[in-house]
Parts: C-alpha cells; structure tokens; sequence
C-alpha cells in the first residue's frame, strides 16, 4: 500500500491534495468495478437534439461507424444596419436589398443608402457573417443571420449489434466483450490495436516502453505513466494508455490544469488515459494484468469519462471477443458477495487494495465510529486477513 508519505513524495504534490484526492475517489465510488473476460455490454449512443437513425434493430457496426446524425442550429448573428447606414432604424427596410429567407455571405452588400446631395457615395453595410436572414426589424434597424447548421454525427464507439435503435434519437449498441473499468481517466472515445508495453503489472510504463511503430494503440503499462511517457505517446500518436496508476503533478504538468471534481472525457489531448487503481505509482491488480495480456493484438474501445458524484461514470477498455470465443465461454457477472468473490476496498486503511472475501460473518460489528454494520472478512493483498465493513468495498466481477 502507498502510504501519504511516500505518495506525496513520489508524485511531488501536497498532503492536502493527496488527502482531497483520496476523499473523492474513496467516497465516491460504489460496488460494481467490473474486470472482466467475457460480459454482455450496452451503451446508449443518442444524439443531443432529433436527428436521422442511419441503422436498424440487429444491425452488425464498427466502432467508428456512424449511426446517426443531426444538424444543430447555427448560431444567430445581429447585423446593425442601422449603425452601418448612418440612418434611423424606421427607415433601413426603404434601404435593404434582401429579405427575410435569403442566403449571404460575408462581405455581401445587404443594404445601400441613398447619395447625399447627388455627389457623395451612398453609404453600403455589408453582411458581416454567412448565414440565412431570418428577419429584418424597423425597430431596430438590424437584421438577424442565422449561420450555417454543424453536422453532428455519434458513432457506435464498440463494435457488435444494435440491440434497439430509437427513432430521431439514436440506438443501443450491444456487444460480448472482455471489459476493464478503471477507477479514473481522461480523454475521450477512442479504437486502437492493444499492446502490453510492460513485463509486469509493478512495471512503470516510460518513454522507452514506447516505439516509433505504437501509431494507433492503446499501450499497457503496469504500475503507472510517466509525463515523458505522456509527452511521447501524444507525438508518436498512441491512442490510449493504461496502467494501475499516475501522478498527479504529472497529469496536471500533462493537461496544464488541475482537472477538479467535474466529469472528465472532454479534455483537448490526443489519447485517451485510464488507471486502474488511482494516483501514484501503484502496481496494476495481477488479473487486471492478465486479462489484457490475453487481450494483445486484439482492437479494443477505450474511454476515459469519469464522473465520481450522482451517476457515477467509469473510465472503461472494451475489447469485443471473437464469436467463437465467446461462445466458448459462460457469460456472467457476479455482483453478490459470497466466500470467494474477488472484492477493491474503497476506503482506508485499506484503500485501494484488492483481496477475496473469506467469511461473511452474520452478525453486526461496532466499528471506530460507535456504528453497528456487516463485515467481511478478506484475505487483503500484502495485509493477511482483514474485517472491513462491507459497505467499504467494491465487486470486481471477473467473468470466466
């Protein structure tokens, strides 16, 4: 386990934000981390306003696949053609030489006024946007552009089947996959090829770990990221990153501000960023580690949106399984504790740590605060048998 000192020391920043940083993550997160070999996955692709669905129910995608697409409103543009005339507002509709629905563009002559005293040119306002005239006021004396619609299009991010598509919404996309839930992350959606760049899960991925040929993949590390690492991901042009850990001076050093409590996945990098255990340098779980070991070569879905507060987000690496892979497996999902299930705790002392549950003791225990609750007990990496109140960890569903 990490302790604050050695944390502070290592990631270079201060027990205050070492200590607010745990607090988030440790009182946010609940039960249901899923590491897993082969689970069923949807996700919801809508778009942000009604738009066309290109796809159907049972439809095969790809990843960078469109599936549906709108055009949101341009924005709306004022042009004081008043002010441009040197004229009272009452008298520009005497003056304007389009109407209300008319296309312009920029530098076109929308208005002239009339020549003083037959020598000096008559004054011109010229529109100052693209855009279509949406109206024009003898109040005012302006003319409203509106510009020109941006296409929007969402794509299915995972490669398998449209479980349900939603007319003028969007669709849900449904995959068997194997699935690595991260406990933090940045960058958004993202596909590459997956490459374990470690030889172990204590191993710091660095600039080294990183070749000239990594152009399109989402890179394995072990124990954590470096910023050099991240500085020469970003110009080979790696997708994605994934390790048990990063400092947090190096992130904030990377992204070139503190990234707060707010959702994450819309940062302006060029790679995606996932860590498995939180910050510092802390070793990946072992079968976190050999399940994307068994995952290489394979194309995977990576997204690091992060939401610690109502509805809870988790940043996420989704590798659909090959059909005869899958059906050679047993999809399932343990989400009940029971002697055996491999559990994350989410609180301290213990914070981070990944163990089995060996007991299930039925009756309640007072714990430091005078509370009454249910434990476990778990057999805690690195720390023997432990009691932990139940409600202070988390499920790791494995699959099989």
């Amino acid at each position: 386990m990490v302790t604050r000192r050695r944390a502070r020391c290592e990631g270079k920043i201060s027990a205050r934000s070492f200590d607010q940083r745990i607090t988030r993550l440790a009182s946010a997160y609940t039960p249901g981390l899923t590491v897993s070999g082969d689970i069923i996955v949807r996700r919801v692709r809508r778009l942000p306003i009604k738009g066309e669905v290109i796809v159907k129910e049972g439809d095969k995608v790809s990843p960078d696949q469109v599936i549906a697409r709108a055009l949101l409103p341009g924005p709306l543009q004022t042009l004081k053609l008043a002010d441009k005339l040197g004229v009272e507002p009452k008298d520009v509709l005497s003056m304007v030489k389009i109407k209300a629905g008319d296309v312009v563009t920029k530098g076109q002559v929308v208005a002239e006024g009339k020549k003083l005293f037959g020598f000096f040119k008559a004054p011109i306002a010229e529109s100052d946007h693209h855009g279509t005239i949406e109206s024009i006021s003898e109040v005012t004396g302006n003319a409203l552009v509106r510009e020109p619609s941006i296409p929007v299009e969402i794509t299915a991010y995972i490669e398998g089947v449209i479980a349900e598509a939603m007319p003028e919404e969007g669709a849900i996309v449904e995959t068997r996959c194997a699935m690595v839930q991260g406990i933090f992350g940045v960058g958004g959606e993202r596909t590459g090829l997956i490459r374990v760049a470690v030889n172990s899960p204590s191993d710091v991925l660095d600039a080294t770990s990183i070749k000239d040929d990594d152009t399109g993949k989402i890179l394995v590390g072990g124990a954590g990221i470096t910023y050099d690492a991240l500085v020469k991901a970003t110009s080979v042009g790696v997708k994605g990153l994934v390790a048990g850990g990063i400092k947090d001076s190096d992130l904030i050093q990377f992204l070139g501000y503190d990234i707060g409590v707010a959702i994450t996945g819309q940062e302006n990098i060029s790679l995606t960023v996932v860590v498995t255990e939180g910050f510092g340098f802390l070793a990946m779980a072992q079968r976190t580690f050999e399940l994307l070991k068994t995952l290489e070569g394979k194309t995977a879905s990576i997204n690091g949106a992060t939401q610690i507060r109502a509805g809870v987000i988790r940043p996420e690496v989704i590798c659909p399984l090959h059909e005869a892979v899958a059906e050679s497996k047993a999809a399932k999902q343990a989400f009940e504790l029971t002697v055996g299930t491999p559990i994350r705790v989410i609180r301290e002392p213990y914070f981070g740590k990944l163990g089995t549950v060996t007991d299930l003791p039925a009756q309640l225990m007072v714990v430091e605060s005078g509370t009454e609750v249910r434990v476990l007990k778990a057999k805690i990496e690195g720390e023997g048998e432990v009691l932990v109140p139940r409600a202070n960890v988390e499920i790791i569903a494995t699959g099989n």
